[in-house]
């Protein structure tokens, strides 16, 4: 495993971090609590030692999840989970994004109940709230670490404005924003991030399993799925076949390590990547766990990043967008 210093941070985190949305069990098909446990368990032992959720990952049960899976190995991992995506109308009607004071004070407490722990490492603002002050978000994350229930803040889908003024009032140890080989679309935001000396958390890595090689038609997904909602723009033309060109740049890299799966030419070109800090992998059994880690066997050389870089211009170019910030 590859670890990366965060800044302003006594964190020392592996270049992989376990991703739960798909073991929150809602809208990413077959998920069981065993599969997902064991999952978590084979990352932490190829050495991943940064686990994210968030709450409204299954509404609460992606975090019951991770809580059961890190019990005995609090002392191997840290995590990452979220707040401001909450459900006051009940599961069946839309989130509502909520960053007040009362709100996170409320939310704080759930997770670590959910999560069985008594601090959490990283705690993120999961989306933008135009709705309560980035000064009023922040008071309550500056007192909640001086409470010691959270050691580091970090905001999710922000752009630099919101980082900005967040940092007037506290400091943000790290971004977490949408980015792979099939969206770039965040690409200055990371650069601003890192210029600022803050470290970047990227979801989406293998584009919702649409680098992995694995998928070569487009697939007919529930209606609910997360790739047909989400992630919709990468299943859908003209972006499913502009990749599809892409992997068989991926297809030949894979062949020329001996035939690995194209998802570690995605794992390493995400993880190699120089804004990258730590790029997120959802796993949901033993088999992708495993996978995803062996690709830090290997490296990709100089000219085989360049070579899918250029790759990516001819074919996807930016890529598809997920929208980061909203007034709805």
């Amino acid at each position: 495993m590859r670890y990366k210093k965060i800044p302003n941070t006594d964190m020392n985190i592996s270049s992989i971090t376990v991703g739960t949305w798909a073991i929150g069990a809602d809208g990413w098909g077959d998920v069981n609590t065993k599969d997902s446990i064991e999952a978590i368990h084979a990352m932490v032992d190829n050495g991943v030692n940064f686990i994210d959720t968030a709450p409204i990952y299954g509404f609460g049960h992606s975090e019951e999840v991770v809580g059961q899976a890190i019990k005995g190995l609090r002392d191997k991992v840290m995590i990452a989970t979220k707040f401001g995506s909450t459900w006051p109308n009940g599961v069946n009607a839309p989130s509502v994004r909520n960053n007040g004071r009362e709100s996170i004070m409320k939310e704080v407490d759930d997770s670590l109940r959910r999560l069985g722990i008594d601090c959490i490492d990283l705690y993120i603002a999961h989306w933008p709230d135009f709705e309560h002050s980035i000064e009023e978000m922040m008071g309550a994350l500056t007192d909640l670490q001086k409470a010691g229930k959270i050691r580091y803040i970090g905001l999710s889908n922000h752009d630099e404005a919101m980082m900005e003024e967040a940092n007037k009032y506290g400091q943000v140890a790290m971004a977490q924003l949408p980015y792979s080989m099939v969206n770039r679309t965040a690409e200055e935001t990371m650069q601003w991030v890192v210029d600022h000396g803050m470290a970047t958390m990227t979801y989406g890595s293998l584009g919702a399993g649409i680098l992995t090689g694995t998928i070569r038609e487009i697939p007919k997904f529930d209606e609910k799925d997360r790739r047909a909602t989400f992630y919709h723009d990468y299943f859908s033309e003209p972006m499913f076949s502009r990749t599809m060109k892409l992997l068989e740049t991926l297809d030949d890299i894979a062949a020329a390590h001996g035939n690995v799966p194209v998802a570690q030419v995605a794992v390493n070109w995400s993880t190699q990547h120089p804004l990258v800090s730590t790029a997120i992998m959802g796993v949901r059994n033993v088999a992708e766990a495993n996978e995803n880690c062996a690709a830090m066997s290997w490296s990709l050389s100089d000219e085989e990043f360049a070579r899918i870089n250029k790759a990516i211009e001819e074919t996807v170019g930016q890529g598809a967008h997920v929208k980061r910030q909203s007034k709805k």
